[in-house]
């Protein structure tokens, strides 16, 4: 008998393939290379990757203490959000008041294209006796640039509705992936925070996390860490890769070495395999996205317009971004942080799974299903 996940794997496999028919200053992220010569930057020293090590026990603390010797890193938890995504947004930050911040009490800090409601301000200030902010997003930063050729962007719209890709009619969807790729980071609410932990509506949280992860950022010099990796739908990016060969070909200077181009691609950079962090959750470095590389990077995609004349998705845009202009090293996944956004979800296993007292099904776990891209991201460091 087909179990529930290989049942979900196989539709979900059948419906990409017919998809596929149809030092940490700004400038220290990048040091010279070129496409031609890129492979040999990207396999440096041979290690296992660094999560199989395990978070060093120092890092666990007592019931009755937010941090080891008193410390915190200078962070937030960040969700983009609108009035009506409430119930959603209740469900995931009660996971992650439980779970995480009752005891680490780290700021919130969410955003929306529109004015909070007070029903919303009230009932998600009460879940938590942390400092909560509401922002609004700048209307440059959310809307299609008058400057997109609407004509066009509608027509391609139309012909992925056809073809019935995701999202592919929709234009707040798009709204969203360009500001989540090039404008979150930027608003006045998080300008003074280093690091971030992104998380949206409707999630799991299954373990205990008694250790806190923007102190491992912090401490190991990680600039990016996930949960869930995958591919992405090859109908929503047919020139975003066309577009990144051409911005290292000009800007040569600005990928790092030692890089993890070789998450994204199997040939040296000539072509994209696909393979992206899932970006609903995301735990990052703000200096990353603000850095000389990262901003030059965005504004040239923005410059193509692909963001609206295709679908291009801020988990793509973010995994090239910080595969190109981080060592891999810096690139963190979260083994022990036990997740689920439908229809995937990371299951810690084994010693994790106990240490956490995570609650989720240990034989329900998409790291090395065949849709995933854990394997590729632990070959880098074999």
């Amino acid at each position: 008998m087909m179990t529930p996940w290989r049942y979900v794997f196989l539709v979900l496999g059948i419906v990409i393939s017919l998809h596929s028919l149809l030092s940490f200053t700004h400038e220290g992220y990048g040091q010279a290379t070129s496409l031609t010569n890129l492979k040999g930057h990207i396999y440096g020293e041979t290690f296992e990757p660094p999560y199989k090590a395990g978070v060093p026990d120092e890092y666990y603390v007592p019931e009755e203490h937010a941090s080891p010797v008193g410390r915190k890193a200078n962070a937030a938890i960040v969700m983009l959000a609108r009035n009506s995504d409430l119930n959603g947004i209740i469900t995931s930050m009660k996971q992650m008041e439980d779970r995480f911040n009752k005891k680490f009490n780290y700021p919130y800090v969410f955003l929306n294209e529109a004015e909070f409601s007070d029903e919303f301000k009230k009932r998600v200030s009460d879940l938590t006796d942390a400092e909560v902010k509401f922002g609004l997003i700048p209307r440059e930063h959310w809307f299609q640039p008058e400057w997109i050729d609407e004509d066009k962007a509608k027509a391609s719209r139309d012909d992925m509705v056809r073809n019935q890709v995701i999202y592919g009619g929709s234009v707040p969807y798009r709204n969203m992936c360009r500001f989540n790729s090039g404008f979150f980071y930027r608003h006045e609410l998080l300008k003074d925070y280093k690091y971030y932990w992104r998380y949206v509506p409707d999630v799991k949280f299954f373990c205990d996390l008694d250790y806190d992860p923007f102190l491992i950022m912090q401490d190991q010099q990680k600039v990016y860490g996930f949960t869930v990796s995958l591919y992405e739908y090859e109908a929503t990016i047919p020139t975003l890769w066309n577009a990144v060969r051409e911005f290292i070909e000009e800007n040569p200077g600005l990928v790092a070495p030692d890089n993890a181009m070789a998450f994204l691609s199997d040939d040296g950079g000539k072509t994209y395999n696909r393979c992206h962090f899932w970006s609903n959750f995301e735990i990052g470095d703000l200096d990353l996205w603000r850095s000389e590389a990262y901003m030059k990077f965005f504004d040239f995609l923005d410059s193509k317009g692909g963001f609206y004349y295709e679908r291009w998705g801020d988990a793509p845009v973010h995994s090239i971004g910080a595969a190109l202009f981080a060592k891999k090293e810096q690139i963190h996944f979260f083994n022990d942080i036990g997740y689920r956004h439908e229809p995937f979800q990371h299951c810690p296993q084994g010693d994790a799974h106990k240490k956490g007292k995570c609650w989720c099904d240990e034989s329900q776990n998409f790291d090395y299903e065949w849709y995933s891209c854990l394997n590729r991201y632990d070959k880098m460091f074999q």
